[in-house]
């Protein structure tokens, strides 16, 4: 079944974790890395966040990079990606600057009970099911979307991954070792297919990013 290429795209401490050990909203990643971020973001139509990680932070990753706009807008395509939260409830807080946020914004939504938004998720202009990824990544391709970001959490991260769903993964090591809990991935079954490099660049303040990636799962 058709579906979208999916990359998974996050910064890293050199001993795999996301955030300080206390946690919290934290973006370990320096210039150099918001600048493969958006890069990132540029490349996809849609960019795919957890719940719970939006909830944290409140609102999504955005384009700024001039050039970046203006190659977008060049070939015709929106200003942003559109931003596909991934949800089990629906409900989420209407006042978040999410929904100030310049983007379109769509929801996927864990086995919904009912074809209508949940009266909190309002500010979505779609919502799609996904009983399974299978039917919610085919869905999504029916709907346009061909390249997908992922911007985490944890747990969506560890869920794509389960399932043989990312197709590349855009890793940005930060020189720190931050210990704690706050691992990039949850356990993962073994046989997982392989990986190669096809990118590598350092960026500044030692900080270096590694592009794998691997043939799509059909």
């Amino acid at each position: 079944m058709r579906r979208p290429q999916l990359r998974l795209v996050l910064a890293i401490s050199l001993d795999g974790r996301l955030a300080p050990a206390d946690g919290g909203a934290a973006q370990i990643g320096g210039p150099g890395d918001r600048r493969v971020l958006e890069e990132a973001l540029a490349w996809a139509d849609a960019a795919m966040i957890g719940a719970g990680t939006l909830r944290l932070h409140g609102s999504t990753c955005l384009i700024h990079a001039a050039d970046l706009l203006a190659g977008r807008r060049a070939v015709g395509r929106p200003a942003q990606p559109t931003a596909i939260v991934v949800s089990a409830s629906g409900m989420i807080d209407p006042a978040l600057p999410f929904f100030r946020q310049p983007l379109r914004r769509w929801l996927l939504l864990r086995a919904p009970s009912s074809p209508a938004l949940p009266p909190a998720a309002a500010g979505f202009e779609r919502l799609l099911p996904l009983d399974s990824w299978s039917v919610g990544l085919t869905n999504l391709a029916d709907q346009g979307v061909e390249r997908l970001v992922v911007l985490g959490g944890t747990a969506l991260a560890t869920s794509l991954l389960s399932d043989d769903r990312i197709d590349q993964l855009q890793l940005t090591l930060v020189p720190q070792l931050l210990g704690g809990a706050h691992l990039w991935s949850r356990a993962l079954p073994s046989g997982l297919r392989g990986w190669r490099l096809e990118d590598l660049r350092r960026l500044a303040g030692d900080e270096v990013m590694l592009l794998y990636g691997r043939p799509p799962l059909v």
